[in-house]
């Protein structure tokens, strides 16, 4: 029990932050995953739960890393963590199948009362869990203790209301930390690459120590990492970037997210789509930079929609002054290069510098973009 208490303190701390901030490890030289690429920033990570039983694979050769974590997954996760006790009965839903390989956890679990159904018979087994749910799943397992504070988050009026008390909960004891635009985003969802670091760090006792504060040296520019990810490929690049070049990370956050639907290319009518044939299109943003103005270089990550930048690109770069700064551009794809999409969107920036791009697969490795951070030519500190 009392591991099973850590681990939901660190599951909740990393998984429901900002993002999470992933150190440089030595890379494996085999993964046994297809889709598991050794110099990914997860890579050791999820070979260590594999091979210990904790976290296995969706198939032969392939863990999935960013799927997004299931009902059905994190039951399971937290019963491997917790030793996997015996087990009496199946599990009373009519979606989770006595056979199914998720039939155990999700008995134990619910037994307990950590994780319940959704009261029509369901237990939502390959749902993906949203950070509400997570937080109410750690909170009913910890004795679900009732705070007074409220939970000082911008978008509080859309939590559920069976999450409000488990997110006020993990807020006053210091475990959740809301997004950069100071949202909870109750509906939000982690990958599976991300709950296998967390139970890496957790099992072999390396959760890392919170970074004392320190002042920038007066001749060191400051740095801003500022992305827009619809999948999770553009963050494992931007986050690689937080870690080699000390910055800050702001995520471009749409006020009305994108949907599977949104994203179609196929679908002429999608709203990506739409969007990207529309000149004046301007999708808004949830939230904003703080203070802008102290940064030199600012890193702008974007995922490559029909060869150029999503339009929530051009909200951003219109959305501030950036005289006098340097833009760096990144992207990702799963072909297409960097192209003509940061020369498109140069002249929203007047009096700012524009460096060449670089395009980025979603499984390139740290080192990767370590390489052509100092081919940049650029006065910073790096850690890579």
């Amino acid at each position: 029990m009392r591991n099973l208490k850590k681990l939901a303190a660190l599951v909740t701390a990393a998984v429901l932050s900002l993002s999470i901030s992933i150190p440089a490890f030595a890379a494996v030289e085999d993964t046994g995953f297809a889709d598991v690429d050794t110099g990914a920033w997860y890579a050791e990570e999820a070979v260590w739960c594999r091979d210990n039983g904790v976290m296995n694979g969706t198939g032969a050769a392939t863990f999935s890393p960013d799927r997004t974590m299931t009902r059905g997954m994190l039951a399971t996760v937290l019963y491997r963590a917790a030793g996997s006790p015996e087990v009496s009965g199946a599990p009373d839903f009519s979606d989770v199948p006595e056979a199914s390989a998720y039939a155990d956890g999700v008995a134990w679990a619910a037994a307990r009362g950590v994780v319940t159904g959704y009261g029509d018979g369901r237990f939502g087994l390959n749902d993906p869990v949203t950070r509400q749910q997570i937080a109410a799943i750690l909170w009913r397992y910890d004795g679900s203790e009732a705070v007074e504070d409220d939970a000082d988050f911008t978008d509080a009026s859309a939590i559920s209301g069976y999450a409000v008390q488990a997110v006020n909960w993990a807020a006053a004891n210091g475990i959740i930390a809301g997004r950069s635009d100071g949202s909870f985003d109750p509906a939000g969802y982690a990958t599976r690459a991300q709950v296998a670091v967390i139970l890496y760090r957790y099992l072999n006792d390396q959760a890392p120590e919170a970074p004392e504060e320190s002042t920038p040296a007066e001749d060191t520019a400051r740095v801003l990492v500022a992305y827009f990810s619809a999948t999770g490929n553009t963050e494992h690049i931007a986050e690689y970037l937080q870690s080699i070049l000390d910055a800050d990370l702001y995520e471009i956050v749409p006020e009305v997210p994108y949907t599977s639907a949104d994203l179609d290319y196929t679908n002429s009518s999608s709203r990506s789509q739409v969007e990207g044939r529309d000149p004046d299109a301007r999708p808004a943003i949830s939230g904003s930079v703080e203070d802008l103005e102290a940064y030199d270089v600012i890193f702008l990550g974007y995922p490559i929609w029909n060869g150029q930048s999503p339009k929530i690109i051009s909200t951003f770069l219109e959305s501030y002054d950036f005289d006098g700064k340097t833009i760096v551009p990144f992207c990702t794809s799963g072909s297409s290069g960097i192209g003509s999409s940061a020369r498109n969107v140069e002249g929203l920036t007047s009096g700012a510098t524009w460096l060449d791009g670089q395009r980025f697969a979603g499984t390139a490795s740290r080192e990767a973009v370590a390489q052509w951070v100092g081919t940049l030519g650029l006065e910073l500190d790096t850690a890579a």
